[in-house]
């Protein structure tokens, strides 16, 4: 019991499936924009919360994605209109491509 509310309390959330990994580990670290995303944004208009919410909510296309890479792994990650391809490394994911998906 006194377990439970020592989590409850410290708002500890347990990444249970391959999906949820995944999205914890790219969201404990710094989060960074390639150029030719930081372009489509500012042309576009995207607002950056609704890539945000892709990279905390958002769905993990493992068949898309790479992950046998020896340095950083690709991830493609999917949410409601929006698709990203993320880089993620050791100490940084980048998010290297986005689109809007129909």
């Amino acid at each position: 019991v006194f377990l439970a509310f020592f989590l409850k309390q410290k708002k500890t959330k347990f990444a249970y499936g391959p999906n949820d990994r995944v999205l914890k580990n790219i969201n404990d670290k710094p989060v960074q924009f390639s150029d030719n995303v930081k372009k489509t944004i500012e042309m576009f208009q995207i607002d950056t919360v609704a890539i945000y919410a892709v990279l905390k909510n958002g769905n993990v296309n493992f068949s898309e994605s790479n992950t046998r890479l020896d340095s950083c792994k690709i991830y493609i990650i999917q949410r409601n209109d929006l698709k990203l391809k993320v880089e993620n490394c050791d100490k940084a994911a980048m998010v290297i491509s986005l689109k809007s998906i129909d």
